[in-house]
Protein backbone atom coordinates (compact mmCIF):
# COMPACT_ATOMS: atom_id res chain seq x y z
CA UNK A 1 0.00 0.00 0.00
CA UNK A 2 3.12 2.18 0.78
CA UNK A 3 4.60 1.94 -2.38
CA UNK A 4 0.94 2.16 -4.38
CA UNK A 5 0.48 5.72 -2.56
CA UNK A 6 3.56 6.75 -3.78
CA UNK A 7 3.17 6.24 -7.06
CA UNK A 8 0.42 8.19 -7.01
CA UNK A 9 2.27 11.03 -5.56
CA UNK A 10 4.79 11.01 -8.20
CA UNK A 11 2.44 11.13 -10.51
CA UNK A 12 0.54 14.13 -9.32
CA UNK A 13 3.71 15.45 -9.63
CA UNK A 14 4.84 14.85 -12.60
CA UNK A 15 1.74 16.42 -14.26
CA UNK A 16 1.68 19.35 -12.70
CA UNK A 17 5.43 19.99 -13.26
CA UNK A 18 4.31 19.06 -16.69
CA UNK A 19 1.44 21.59 -17.12
CA UNK A 20 4.06 24.08 -15.47
CA UNK A 21 6.46 23.46 -18.17
CA UNK A 22 3.99 23.80 -20.49
CA UNK A 23 2.21 27.25 -19.09
CA UNK A 24 5.97 28.33 -19.35
CA UNK A 25 6.52 27.38 -22.94
CA UNK A 26 3.53 29.24 -24.02
CA UNK A 27 4.58 32.45 -21.73
CA UNK A 28 2.77 35.06 -19.10
CA UNK A 29 -1.43 35.71 -20.67
CA UNK A 30 -0.91 39.11 -21.84
CA UNK A 31 -3.67 41.76 -21.81
CA UNK A 32 -4.11 43.70 -25.17
CA UNK A 33 -2.23 47.30 -25.00
CA UNK A 34 -4.39 50.00 -25.06
CA UNK A 35 -4.29 53.94 -25.63
CA UNK A 36 -3.93 54.81 -22.28
CA UNK A 37 -0.36 52.95 -21.90
CA UNK A 38 1.21 55.50 -23.17
CA UNK A 39 -1.01 58.42 -22.80
CA UNK A 40 0.40 61.58 -21.19
CA UNK A 41 -1.43 63.96 -19.46
CA UNK A 42 -0.80 67.13 -18.58
CA UNK A 43 1.26 68.15 -21.12
CA UNK A 44 2.91 71.58 -20.71
CA UNK A 45 4.48 72.81 -23.84
CA UNK A 46 7.32 75.31 -24.39
CA UNK A 47 4.63 78.06 -25.31
CA UNK A 48 3.14 77.45 -21.97
CA UNK A 49 0.00 76.04 -23.76
CA UNK A 50 -1.14 73.15 -21.74
CA UNK A 51 -2.94 69.50 -22.99
CA UNK A 52 -4.89 67.59 -20.37
CA UNK A 53 -6.01 63.77 -21.76
CA UNK A 54 -8.02 61.05 -20.25
CA UNK A 55 -8.50 57.88 -21.86
CA UNK A 56 -12.88 57.11 -21.58
CA UNK A 57 -13.98 55.36 -24.73
CA UNK A 58 -17.42 54.48 -22.99
CA UNK A 59 -17.95 58.21 -22.12
CA UNK A 60 -20.54 60.35 -23.29
CA UNK A 61 -19.26 64.58 -22.34
CA UNK A 62 -15.71 65.31 -20.61
CA UNK A 63 -15.22 68.38 -19.19
CA UNK A 64 -12.47 70.02 -17.05
CA UNK A 65 -12.56 72.54 -14.39
CA UNK A 66 -9.38 74.65 -13.77
CA UNK A 67 -8.14 77.65 -11.10
CA UNK A 68 -6.81 79.39 -14.31
CA UNK A 69 -10.37 80.02 -15.06
CA UNK A 70 -11.16 82.06 -11.79
CA UNK A 71 -8.06 84.20 -12.41
CA UNK A 72 -9.26 84.90 -15.87
CA UNK A 73 -6.17 83.35 -17.69
CA UNK A 74 -7.95 81.66 -19.86
CA UNK A 75 -11.26 79.01 -20.76
CA UNK A 76 -12.01 75.19 -19.59
CA UNK A 77 -15.02 73.40 -20.97
CA UNK A 78 -15.69 70.22 -22.78
CA UNK A 79 -13.01 68.10 -23.91
CA UNK A 80 -13.08 66.53 -27.83
CA UNK A 81 -12.81 63.03 -28.05
CA UNK A 82 -10.35 60.92 -30.62
CA UNK A 83 -11.27 57.59 -32.29
CA UNK A 84 -9.00 56.11 -29.68
CA UNK A 85 -11.55 57.07 -27.23
CA UNK A 86 -9.19 59.57 -25.89
CA UNK A 87 -10.60 62.94 -24.75
CA UNK A 88 -8.55 66.24 -25.32
CA UNK A 89 -8.30 70.14 -24.77
CA UNK A 90 -5.92 72.55 -24.96
CA UNK A 91 -5.58 75.54 -22.87
CA UNK A 92 -3.61 78.33 -22.96
CA UNK A 93 -0.63 79.84 -23.03
CA UNK A 94 -1.02 80.43 -19.18
CA UNK A 95 1.54 82.16 -16.90
CA UNK A 96 4.32 80.06 -14.96
CA UNK A 97 2.41 79.49 -11.52
CA UNK A 98 0.91 76.04 -10.32
CA UNK A 99 -2.61 75.34 -11.30
CA UNK A 100 -5.04 72.58 -9.99
CA UNK A 101 -8.10 70.97 -12.23
CA UNK A 102 -10.42 68.13 -12.31
CA UNK A 103 -12.20 66.22 -15.08
CA UNK A 104 -15.75 65.86 -14.96
CA UNK A 105 -16.67 62.45 -16.97
CA UNK A 106 -20.37 61.83 -17.05
CA UNK A 107 -21.27 63.55 -14.52
CA UNK A 108 -18.59 62.61 -12.32
CA UNK A 109 -16.04 64.48 -10.84
CA UNK A 110 -12.34 62.95 -11.09
CA UNK A 111 -8.87 63.56 -10.63
CA UNK A 112 -6.66 63.25 -13.87
CA UNK A 113 -5.63 59.32 -13.61
CA UNK A 114 -2.06 60.23 -15.36
CA UNK A 115 -0.83 62.84 -12.88
CA UNK A 116 0.29 62.09 -9.07
CA UNK A 117 0.42 65.85 -7.98
CA UNK A 118 -2.41 65.90 -6.03
CA UNK A 119 -4.24 67.97 -3.50
CA UNK A 120 -6.37 66.75 -1.13
CA UNK A 121 -9.41 68.79 0.63
CA UNK A 122 -12.00 67.72 3.55
CA UNK A 123 -14.30 65.62 0.83
CA UNK A 124 -12.84 66.45 -2.70
CA UNK A 125 -9.45 65.99 -4.40
CA UNK A 126 -8.11 67.66 -7.51
CA UNK A 127 -4.88 67.15 -9.77
CA UNK A 128 -2.26 69.93 -9.95
CA UNK A 129 0.34 71.04 -12.39
CA UNK A 130 3.26 73.52 -12.84
CA UNK A 131 3.91 75.30 -15.98
CA UNK A 132 7.94 76.41 -15.41
CA UNK A 133 8.72 79.96 -16.10
CA UNK A 134 10.89 82.85 -14.06
CA UNK A 135 7.43 83.76 -12.60
CA UNK A 136 6.91 80.27 -10.56
CA UNK A 137 10.39 79.97 -9.43
CA UNK A 138 9.53 81.62 -5.91
CA UNK A 139 7.72 78.51 -5.55
CA UNK A 140 9.43 76.08 -7.09
CA UNK A 141 11.56 72.60 -5.85
CA UNK A 142 14.92 74.73 -6.25
CA UNK A 143 18.45 73.36 -5.04
CA UNK A 144 18.55 75.37 -1.98
CA UNK A 145 19.06 74.19 2.08
CA UNK A 146 15.47 72.64 2.60
CA UNK A 147 13.37 72.80 5.62
CA UNK A 148 10.73 70.18 6.54
CA UNK A 149 6.86 69.46 6.80
CA UNK A 150 6.19 67.62 9.94
CA UNK A 151 2.56 66.08 10.55
CA UNK A 152 1.68 66.43 14.33
CA UNK A 153 -1.26 64.43 15.83
CA UNK A 154 -2.32 66.41 19.50
CA UNK A 155 -5.67 66.12 21.87
CA UNK A 156 -8.11 68.69 21.12
CA UNK A 157 -9.99 69.83 24.28
CA UNK A 158 -11.98 72.26 22.80
CA UNK A 159 -14.03 69.45 20.35
CA UNK A 160 -12.84 66.62 22.52
CA UNK A 161 -10.75 64.26 19.84
CA UNK A 162 -7.51 63.89 18.10
CA UNK A 163 -6.74 66.35 15.34
CA UNK A 164 -3.42 67.19 12.88
CA UNK A 165 -1.45 70.46 12.16
CA UNK A 166 1.01 70.34 9.80
CA UNK A 167 4.33 72.41 10.89
CA UNK A 168 7.10 73.69 8.47
CA UNK A 169 10.59 73.82 10.49
CA UNK A 170 13.54 75.73 8.53
CA UNK A 171 16.84 74.43 7.22
CA UNK A 172 18.77 73.59 9.85
CA UNK A 173 16.24 73.54 12.51
CA UNK A 174 17.44 70.30 14.06
CA UNK A 175 21.13 71.44 14.33
CA UNK A 176 20.45 74.30 16.26
CA UNK A 177 19.36 75.58 19.57
CA UNK A 178 17.71 79.04 18.30
CA UNK A 179 14.58 79.70 19.11
CA UNK A 180 12.65 80.84 15.78
CA UNK A 181 9.22 82.60 15.33
CA UNK A 182 6.23 81.23 14.31
CA UNK A 183 4.06 81.85 11.56
CA UNK A 184 0.50 80.94 11.86
CA UNK A 185 -0.90 80.19 8.62
CA UNK A 186 -4.52 79.10 7.85
CA UNK A 187 -6.63 77.48 4.65
CA UNK A 188 -10.06 78.45 3.26
CA UNK A 189 -13.12 76.72 3.33
CA UNK A 190 -13.52 72.16 2.28
CA UNK A 191 -9.57 72.14 3.11
CA UNK A 192 -7.56 71.10 5.68
CA UNK A 193 -4.10 71.33 7.11
CA UNK A 194 -2.25 69.67 4.18
CA UNK A 195 -3.84 72.29 1.38
CA UNK A 196 -0.84 75.19 2.69
CA UNK A 197 1.82 72.56 2.04
CA UNK A 198 0.61 70.51 -1.46
CA UNK A 199 -1.04 73.20 -3.72
CA UNK A 200 -0.20 76.44 -1.40
CA UNK A 201 3.44 75.64 -2.06
CA UNK A 202 4.27 77.12 1.76
CA UNK A 203 7.22 74.61 2.11
CA UNK A 204 9.12 75.51 -0.79
CA UNK A 205 7.96 79.14 -1.28
CA UNK A 206 9.87 79.41 2.49
CA UNK A 207 12.97 77.90 1.22
CA UNK A 208 13.27 80.01 -1.71
CA UNK A 209 12.97 83.10 0.64
CA UNK A 210 15.39 82.47 3.40
CA UNK A 211 17.96 81.02 0.78
CA UNK A 212 17.84 84.36 -0.85
CA UNK A 213 17.71 85.89 2.65
CA UNK A 214 14.26 87.68 1.74
CA UNK A 215 12.51 86.17 4.78
CA UNK A 216 14.11 85.40 8.56
CA UNK A 217 13.98 81.60 9.52
CA UNK A 218 10.91 81.24 10.75
CA UNK A 219 8.23 77.73 11.79
CA UNK A 220 5.13 77.87 9.73
CA UNK A 221 2.64 76.24 11.79
CA UNK A 222 -0.70 74.83 9.22
CA UNK A 223 -3.64 73.77 11.90
CA UNK A 224 -7.13 72.11 10.24
CA UNK A 225 -9.49 75.28 10.07
CA UNK A 226 -12.33 72.92 9.43
CA UNK A 227 -14.08 72.81 12.52
CA UNK A 228 -17.40 69.84 12.69
CA UNK A 229 -20.62 71.23 12.71
CA UNK A 230 -21.67 71.54 16.03
CA UNK A 231 -24.44 69.30 16.69
CA UNK A 232 -27.24 72.11 17.59
CA UNK A 233 -26.79 74.12 14.39
CA UNK A 234 -30.39 74.62 12.73
CA UNK A 235 -30.27 74.18 9.11
CA UNK A 236 -28.99 77.07 7.36
CA UNK A 237 -29.32 78.27 3.66
CA UNK A 238 -26.85 79.87 1.81
CA UNK A 239 -28.10 83.41 0.41
CA UNK A 240 -30.91 83.46 3.20
CA UNK A 241 -31.32 85.24 6.22
CA UNK A 242 -30.69 83.26 8.72
CA UNK A 243 -32.55 83.00 12.30
CA UNK A 244 -31.79 84.11 15.25
CA UNK A 245 -31.30 80.82 16.34
CA UNK A 246 -28.79 79.74 13.25
CA UNK A 247 -27.54 82.97 13.73
CA UNK A 248 -26.21 81.73 17.38
CA UNK A 249 -25.14 79.07 16.06
CA UNK A 250 -23.02 80.06 13.80
CA UNK A 251 -21.30 82.76 15.85
CA UNK A 252 -20.43 79.68 18.45
CA UNK A 253 -19.00 78.31 15.09
CA UNK A 254 -16.82 80.43 14.37
CA UNK A 255 -15.51 81.28 18.25
CA UNK A 256 -14.85 77.09 17.92
CA UNK A 257 -11.78 77.91 15.95
CA UNK A 258 -10.65 80.55 17.90
CA UNK A 259 -10.50 78.38 21.17
CA UNK A 260 -9.12 75.97 19.44
CA UNK A 261 -6.11 77.83 18.09
CA UNK A 262 -5.39 79.61 21.40
CA UNK A 263 -6.28 76.64 23.83
CA UNK A 264 -4.61 73.83 21.56
CA UNK A 265 -2.50 74.88 18.99
CA UNK A 266 -0.34 77.35 20.41
CA UNK A 267 0.41 75.56 23.07
CA UNK A 268 1.26 72.61 21.68
CA UNK A 269 3.39 74.15 19.04
CA UNK A 270 5.20 76.73 22.30
CA UNK A 271 5.83 72.95 24.25
CA UNK A 272 7.15 71.04 21.34
CA UNK A 273 8.95 73.51 19.43
CA UNK A 274 12.01 75.67 20.09
CA UNK A 275 9.67 79.28 19.27
CA UNK A 276 9.51 82.64 20.85
CA UNK A 277 6.98 82.56 22.97
CA UNK A 278 5.13 85.58 22.84
CA UNK A 279 3.43 88.36 20.80
CA UNK A 280 6.04 90.18 18.72
CA UNK A 281 7.32 86.64 17.49
CA UNK A 282 3.89 85.85 16.51
CA UNK A 283 2.17 86.08 12.99
CA UNK A 284 -1.40 85.24 11.61
CA UNK A 285 -2.35 84.79 8.07
CA UNK A 286 -5.32 83.03 6.37
CA UNK A 287 -6.70 83.09 3.07
CA UNK A 288 -10.66 83.04 2.68
CA UNK A 289 -12.17 81.47 5.61
CA UNK A 290 -9.09 81.43 7.39
CA UNK A 291 -8.90 85.08 6.85
CA UNK A 292 -12.15 85.33 8.61
CA UNK A 293 -10.81 83.33 11.44
CA UNK A 294 -7.58 85.48 11.02
CA UNK A 295 -10.31 88.47 11.39
CA UNK A 296 -12.02 87.42 14.10
CA UNK A 297 -9.37 86.07 16.13
CA UNK A 298 -7.19 89.40 16.27
CA UNK A 299 -9.80 91.99 16.94
CA UNK A 300 -10.87 89.31 19.95
CA UNK A 301 -7.59 88.88 20.88
CA UNK A 302 -5.02 91.57 19.56
CA UNK A 303 -2.55 91.35 22.27
CA UNK A 304 -1.66 87.81 20.98
CA UNK A 305 -0.06 88.32 17.37
CA UNK A 306 2.25 91.51 16.28
CA UNK A 307 1.38 90.50 12.19
CA UNK A 308 -2.05 89.39 10.75
CA UNK A 309 -3.13 89.45 6.92
CA UNK A 310 -6.64 88.91 5.90
CA UNK A 311 -6.36 86.98 2.16
CA UNK A 312 -9.65 87.12 0.69
CA UNK A 313 -12.23 87.52 2.81
CA UNK A 314 -13.81 90.72 4.83
CA UNK A 315 -17.10 92.17 5.80
CA UNK A 316 -19.99 90.74 5.41
CA UNK A 317 -23.38 92.08 4.20
CA UNK A 318 -24.22 93.72 7.74
CA UNK A 319 -20.67 95.72 8.83
CA UNK A 320 -22.88 97.49 11.36
CA UNK A 321 -22.62 93.87 13.00
CA UNK A 322 -19.27 93.44 12.50
CA UNK A 323 -18.51 96.68 14.28
CA UNK A 324 -20.57 95.78 17.36
CA UNK A 325 -18.85 92.52 17.45
CA UNK A 326 -15.59 94.01 17.29
CA UNK A 327 -16.42 97.48 19.05
CA UNK A 328 -13.46 96.98 21.84
CA UNK A 329 -10.57 96.30 18.97
CA UNK A 330 -11.92 99.39 16.81
CA UNK A 331 -12.81 101.94 19.46
CA UNK A 332 -8.83 101.12 20.97
CA UNK A 333 -7.31 102.56 18.07
CA UNK A 334 -4.14 103.64 19.87
CA UNK A 335 -3.49 100.72 21.85
CA UNK A 336 -4.31 98.25 18.23
CA UNK A 337 -2.13 100.18 16.34
CA UNK A 338 1.15 99.86 19.31
CA UNK A 339 0.56 96.23 19.36
CA UNK A 340 -0.22 94.72 15.87
CA UNK A 341 3.16 95.66 13.84
CA UNK A 342 1.61 94.96 10.33
CA UNK A 343 -1.85 94.33 9.53
CA UNK A 344 -2.76 94.05 6.00
CA UNK A 345 -5.58 93.08 3.45
CA UNK A 346 -4.99 91.32 -0.24
CA UNK A 347 -7.73 90.67 -2.53
CA UNK A 348 -7.84 89.85 -6.29
CA UNK A 349 -9.56 92.60 -8.64
CA UNK A 350 -12.00 89.31 -9.92
CA UNK A 351 -12.67 87.70 -6.58
CA UNK A 352 -16.53 87.97 -6.82
CA UNK A 353 -16.77 86.22 -3.51
CA UNK A 354 -14.44 88.39 -1.36
CA UNK A 355 -13.43 91.70 -3.34
CA UNK A 356 -16.34 94.41 -1.75
CA UNK A 357 -15.79 92.54 1.56
CA UNK A 358 -12.53 93.38 1.49
CA UNK A 359 -12.94 96.60 0.22
CA UNK A 360 -15.46 97.15 3.16
CA UNK A 361 -13.28 95.86 5.65
CA UNK A 362 -10.49 98.50 4.62
CA UNK A 363 -12.73 101.20 5.18
CA UNK A 364 -13.90 100.27 8.64
CA UNK A 365 -10.22 99.86 9.69
CA UNK A 366 -9.86 103.59 8.02
CA UNK A 367 -13.20 104.73 9.67
CA UNK A 368 -11.78 103.76 12.99
CA UNK A 369 -8.05 105.00 12.92
CA UNK A 370 -6.80 101.18 12.83
CA UNK A 371 -2.72 101.39 10.59
CA UNK A 372 -3.52 98.23 7.75
CA UNK A 373 -2.87 98.02 3.88
CA UNK A 374 -4.93 97.59 1.80
CA UNK A 375 -3.40 95.70 -1.47
CA UNK A 376 -5.47 94.55 -4.65
CA UNK A 377 -3.97 91.92 -7.13
CA UNK A 378 -5.72 90.83 -10.14
CA UNK A 379 -7.27 87.52 -10.59
CA UNK A 380 -9.88 85.94 -8.32
CA UNK A 381 -10.27 83.61 -5.52
CA UNK A 382 -7.61 81.27 -6.24
CA UNK A 383 -4.56 79.66 -4.92
CA UNK A 384 -2.65 81.06 -8.00
CA UNK A 385 -3.28 84.91 -5.51
CA UNK A 386 -2.80 83.49 -2.51
CA UNK A 387 0.65 81.97 -2.89
CA UNK A 388 1.88 85.47 -3.57
CA UNK A 389 0.48 86.63 -0.56
CA UNK A 390 2.41 84.27 1.20
CA UNK A 391 5.65 85.39 -0.48
CA UNK A 392 4.77 89.15 0.23
CA UNK A 393 3.99 89.01 3.61
CA UNK A 394 6.78 86.28 5.18
CA UNK A 395 9.17 88.40 3.59
CA UNK A 396 7.81 91.18 5.74
CA UNK A 397 7.90 89.13 8.90
CA UNK A 398 9.85 89.47 11.89
CA UNK A 399 11.98 92.44 11.06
Amino acid sequence: MFRSRTSRVRAVVALLAMAASSAMAQGPQRRQPTPNDTLKSPEVSTDRKVTFRIYAPKASEVTITGDWIAQGLGEGGKLTKDDQGIWSITVGPLPADFYSYAFNVDGVRVVDPKNAMIKQGVSSLESMCLVPGEDAAFEETKDVPHGEIRIDWYRSNVLDTLRSMHVYTPPGYDGSNAKYPVLYLLHGGGDEDSGWSTIGRAGFILDNLIATKKAVPMLVVMPNGSMPRPANAPPFTPGATPSPEARAAMEQAANRFTDELLKNVIPFVEKNYRVVADRDHRAIAGLSMGGGQTLRVVTTHPDEFAYAAVWSAGVGRDPAAFEQRASSFLNDAPRVNRMIKLFSISVGDKDTLAFEGSKTLDSLLEKHGIKHEMHTSAGGHTWINWRHYLKDYASQLFR
